[in-house]
């Protein structure tokens, strides 16, 4: 992972990097169709250290989950997630959404009413390598991304971090 100068992004990354909004509407109003989530692995565990990003003692419980968010018309990834969330911090009908729905986390956010505050780390680029299967791309190819920590109640409940092909949204369709 090396950090990215966001000068050498087109202005469409660049808002995709640093927004501290959620990217689900921005992107399928920049693709021009709905998104929906694709799990890749989601588990439920109990943590063996304490995890100091989270404020989390060991021995609590904790999400794991990869996702891609993909266009529902085209079957296209348009963009790869992973997350850390701490179950008993989710209010317990977004827990159940969460786990049982296609909903992305974004829009959850939002049918839930859960106020977040985002705290954003520099945006990073890094070669494809296992994920370039998910966007159809070569290993070597490079992924723009960025990782946050996401609050609620003034306590980090997950820290996400998202990626997508450099070579997506260089220019508007």
């Amino acid at each position: 992972m090396q950090s990215v100068d966001l000068k050498s992004l087109s202005p469409l990354q660049r808002i995709i990097l640093i927004s501290d909004g959620t990217l689900t509407e921005l992107l399928e109003h920049l693709i021009d169709e709905p998104l929906q989530v694709v799990k890749l692995h989601e588990s439920i565990e109990a943590t063996d250290d304490e995890i100091a990003y989270l404020d989390l003692p060991k021995n609590q419980q904790v999400i794991t989950r990869e996702i891609c968010l993909q266009g529902k018309k085209s079957g296209q990834n348009w963009l790869y997630a992973k997350s850390k969330i701490v179950l008993d911090r989710l209010p317990p009908l977004f827990r159940e959404d969460l786990l049982a729905s296609q909903i992305p986390i974004g829009k959850l956010w939002a049918k839930h009413r859960v106020e977040t505050y985002k705290e954003i780390e520099p945006p990073f680029f890094e070669t494809a390598e296992k994920l370039a299967i998910h966007f159809n791309i070569a290993p070597e190819k490079e992924l723009l991304g960025r990782t946050y920590r996401v609050f609620s109640s003034q306590q980090p409940m997950m820290m996400l971090t998202e990626k997508f092909p450099a070579s997506f949204f260089k220019e508007l369709r």
